[in-house]
C-alpha cells in the first residue's frame, strides 16, 4: 500500500511561499504587470464556449442530449447569448493586456464591437462546415453517414475549433485564437494556427500529427492525411536577428490537392491544382498542377542536382 508523502516541515512552506511571490513580482516587473486581478482569458472559460457555439452550430448533433426540435432555436438563442457574454469578457481582457504591453491607457478596439462582429459571421462559417463534412463524407469510404463524420471525426473537430478561431483571429483577437487552437491541438493531435487560410470543402484524415502554420492558405476541397506539415522552410530575421513575425513563409495549396500521410512541404511554395503530394515525401519547391510525387520522384529530382 501506497504510504501518503509526508507533509513539508512547517518552516519550509513559508518560505517557498516567499519565494513564489517573489518570483512572480521579478516576472510582473520585467514585463510591466500590474498584478491588480486577471489579466489574460480563461482558457476554462474559453474552452466552454466553443463547446457551446458548436452546439449552437449543429444542436441536433453537438447540442444537449435532451433537445427536442420543437426547442431548437430558443437553446440556440439562449447559447448564443451566453457564449457572447463569455467572448466580450474575455475579449476585453486580451484587449487590456495588448494596450499595456503597447503602454497605451486603452484597448484600440471595442470588445462588444467584435463580439457583435464575430457573431454575424456564424451562418457563412457554419455554410463552410457544412462543405467539410460533405467533403469528409464524400472522400472517405468508411464514412456511412455526414452524422458519423460530425460526431466521430477529429479533422471535423479541429476544423470547427479552427473556423471559430480564424474568425476571432482576423478580427483582432490573436491571443483567444490561439487558445482556442491549442485546445483543439491538445484534444486532437491536429495543429492548425488560427491564421491558416483553408477553404470549403476540407478533409483532414485520420488527423494525427497534422501541422498547418500561420501563412498557410489552403483552397478548395483540399485532402490531407495523418503527419502532414506545412511548415516554414526558414524564419527571416532583422537586422538584430530578431524574427519577423507574420512573414508569409508557409505553402499555398491550390484546390483539389491531396496530400498524403507523413509528407512534409515547407516554405512559401505551390501545389498547383489537383496535384497529389506521395506519402513522406519532403517538398521544398513549388509543384505544378495536375503533378503526382513520389519518394522516388524526389530522388530522382535530388540526384539531377550538380
Amino acid at each position: 500500500m501506497t504510504q501518503p508523502a509526508a507533509p513539508l516541515p512547517a518552516d519550509d512552506l513559508p518560505g517557498v511561499v516567499a519565494a513564489l511571490r517573489e518570483a512572480r513580482q521579478r516576472w510582473r516587473d520585467a514585463h510591466r504587470r500590474r498584478g491588480d486581478g486577471r489579466e489574460l482569458p480563461s482558457r476554462e472559460l474559453l474552452a466552454a464556449m466553443v463547446q457551446s457555439l458548436s452546439g449552437a452550430l449543429f444542436p441536433m448533433r453537438l447540442g444537449p442530449p435532451t433537445l427536442r426540435p420543437e426547442d431548437e432555436d430558443f437553446y440556440v438563442g439562449h447559447t448564443l447569448g451566453t457564449a457572447m457574454v463569455t467572448l466580450r469578457q474575455q475579449a476585453a481582457l486580451e484587449l487590456r493586456h495588448e494596450a499595456r504591453q503597447r503602454g497605451d491607457d486603452a484597448p484600440a478596439q471595442d470588445a462588444d464591437a467584435l463580439a457583435a462582429r464575430f457573431l454575424q459571421t456564424l451562418p457563412a462559417l457554419r455554410d463552410l462546415l457544412d462543405s467539410d463534412v460533405l467533403a469528409a463524407y464524400q472522400g472517405d469510404p468508411a464514412a456511412r453517414s455526414v452524422d458519423e463524420v460530425l460526431l466521430c471525426y477529429p479533422g471535423l473537430r479541429a476544423l470547427i475549433s479552427h473556423r471559430l478561431a480564424h474568425e476571432l483571429y482576423r478580427l483582432g483577437l490573436p491571443l483567444i485564437a490561439r487558445v482556442i487552437a491549442e485546445l483543439a491541438h491538445a484534444d486532437t493531435g491536429i495543429d492548425i494556427h488560427p491564421g491558416a487560410t483553408i477553404g470549403p470543402g476540407c478533409f483532414i484524415d485520420h488527423g494525427t500529427g497534422v501541422v498547418i502554420g500561420e501563412t498557410a492558405v489552403l483552397g478548395r476541397r483540399v485532402r490531407i492525411y495523418q503527419n502532414v506539415t506545412l511548415g516554414a522552410k526558414s524564419f527571416p530575421t532583422d537586422d538584430d536577428g530578431n524574427l519577423l513575425k507574420g512573414q508569409p513563409r508557409h505553402p499555398l495549396v491550390e484546390d483539389e490537392a491531396v496530400i498524403y500521410a507523413g509528407a512534409t512541404v515547407l516554405g512559401r511554395v505551390t501545389i498547383g491544382r489537383g496535384a497529389v503530394i506521395g506519402g513522406n515525401v519532403w517538398l521544398t519547391r513549388s509543384v505544378a498542377p495536375g503533378s503526382v510525387i513520389t519518394q522516388a520522384d524526389m530522388q530522382s529530382h535530388e540526384g539531377a542536382q550538380p
